[in-house]
């Protein structure tokens, strides 16, 4: 099952982040990649947004991930839903934060505006847990 969840976040490419601070959440749509082995889910923005500040103080967050736009209204019993809970790291090595940059790129080229930013910054998160929702009733929780 473990690998139904990352297949999850390989094949998909937005999610919705959120993060929270002094008991406020805050959520977010994001473009994201994940690494080879989907361990870590990578995404950018703007140094000065509140998603930013939030992890700052906060480095507890949650990415959602979903098929409904696969299946549409008629068939919402069907969606499958990942929520992922994870930490937000730095990247601090300048060859893994380009390779990173690189891959969003390619991945999203909409996030050209983003990366070429001075402002910018990728937000590395380590994905600690996920929790497969199949259809209404079904789940499946897994530590990593």
């Amino acid at each position: 099952m473990l690998e139904t969840m990352r297949e999850l976040l390989r094949t998909h490419d937005m999610c919705v982040l959120a993060t929270a601070v002094d008991g406020r959440p805050y959520c977010s749509l994001m473009a994201y990649v994940c690494d080879d082995s989907v361990r870590h889910v990578y995404m950018t923005t703007y140094r000065d947004s509140v998603k930013f500040r939030n992890l700052l103080r906060n480095p507890a967050v949650s990415l959602l991930v979903d098929t409904r736009e696969l299946h549409g209204k008629a068939r919402r019993a069907e969606t499958r839903s990942l929520a992922v809970s994870g930490v937000y790291e730095p990247l601090v090595d300048p060859i893994e934060k380009a390779a990173v940059e690189s891959r969003l790129l390619s991945a999203h080229p909409q996030l050209e505006v983003f990366l070429n930013s001075d402002a910018a910054e990728v937000i590395a998160v380590r994905l600690t847990s996920f929790l497969l929702l199949n259809g209404l009733t079904d789940s499946t929780y897994q530590e990593l």
